[in-house]
């Protein structure tokens, strides 16, 4: 099976979560890949699927939701068909998470020190008394005061502080992969520069591959190397931020683009018409069709392949027969 990226190659992924309203189609045959060292954003509107495909890529879906169907090739091994404790022993060392909220993410009852000594402990397999020296480290790498901090519980930091701390617990294992899901959304926006800022220098530093998971698209021009774009469970379009920005194809990812505001732009932003289907009875077909301006019969009765049309450039859609069979006005 030759693979599309070296480190992570997610393919047909299929995730469901079972509710009183009926069963959720969550992710309806994600595909993504990333290279070591690589930067990838994944961007959509609220609801998409994109916390959920981070969740399925650490298999964190729990009871009432499953993997249903795919691959999650991470580092030569699918991860779908490993038992829990190989799972215990990739997570929090070969791949990390920050997620949105970090002080739930926190333990309230230890102290800051004893939860990132955790990590590396586990990763290394010493004693947890043993790590102190590397927490010390690590805590003055993304910026704080080590002494205070090591020995503080979480509700004494505040909500930067917080979110240094698991970038550092993140960083900390020296993970091969680093998923972060929105890491400022949670934080005063004259904090998120500097956290956007440390974890790219970090990232840099330490050669991780990020995938960010963000609504901002000035983040992902700024940070990433290759963009997914999913709409309600679906991948639609994948390419290098560059070409993604220079010339997006999915009639989705343009309705995104357009939305941003710019610094000099005066016209008025345009809104998608519509809203985000209810994944208990999405729409079948292309499940973007009912809000596409240029939706044809087969995009309501069949859902489009996703293919590469250009070099590196895949896009989910009829309005592309094949490769390099570009329709101008699409």
């Amino acid at each position: 099976m030759e693979l599309r990226g070296k480190l992570l190659d997610v393919s047909n992924l299929k995730v469901s979560f079972y509710t009183y309203r009926g069963v959720v189609k969550a992710l309806n045959g994600v595909e993504l890949w990333m290279d070591s060292g690589e930067r990838l954003g994944v961007v959509g509107e609220t609801g998409c699927g994109k916390s959920v495909t981070s969740l399925a890529v650490m298999r964190l879906i729990e009871q009432p939701g499953e993997i249903q169907e795919g691959k999650i090739i991470f580092n030569g091994r699918n991860l779908v068909e490993l038992s829990e404790e190989k799972m215990n022993n990739i997570r929090g060392v070969e791949m990390s998470m920050i997620f949105q909220e970090p002080r739930s993410s926190l333990n309230p009852v230890m102290k800051v020190g004893y939860q990132i000594g955790e990590a590396i402990a586990k990763s290394k397999k010493i004693r947890i008394k043993n790590t102190y020296p590397e927490v010390k480290e690590m805590l003055r790498l993304v910026g704080l005061d080590a002494e205070r901090v090591m020995n503080s519980y979480p509700h004494e930091l505040s909500g930067g502080m917080s979110q240094r701390v698991m970038i550092g617990m993140a960083l900390a294992t020296h993970p091969k992969l680093l998923i972060a899901d929105e890491p400022t959304s949670a934080l005063d926006v004259t904090i998120q520069a500097q956290i956007l800022e440390l974890l790219d220098e970090l990232a840099r530093k330490m050669g991780n591959a990020v995938m960010l998971i963000t609504h901002d698209m000035g983040v992902v021009a700024e940070f990433c190397d290759k963009v997914l774009v999913m709409y309600a469970g679906n991948s639609v379009e994948y390419a290098s931020t560059v070409r993604l920005f220079e010339k997006p194809l999915h009639p989705y990812t343009g309705g995104l683009l357009q939305a941003v505001p710019r610094v000099g732009r005066t016209d008025e932003l345009k809104a998608i018409k519509g809203t985000v289907p209810d994944l208990v009875n999405p729409p079948s077909g292309c499940r973007f069709h009912p809000r596409c301006p240029y939706a044809m019969d087969i995009c309501k009765a069949e859902r489009p392949p996703f293919v590469e049309i250009e070099p590196d450039h895949y896009v989910a859609c009829y309005l592309f027969k094949g490769k390099n069979e570009v329709r101008e006005d699409g």
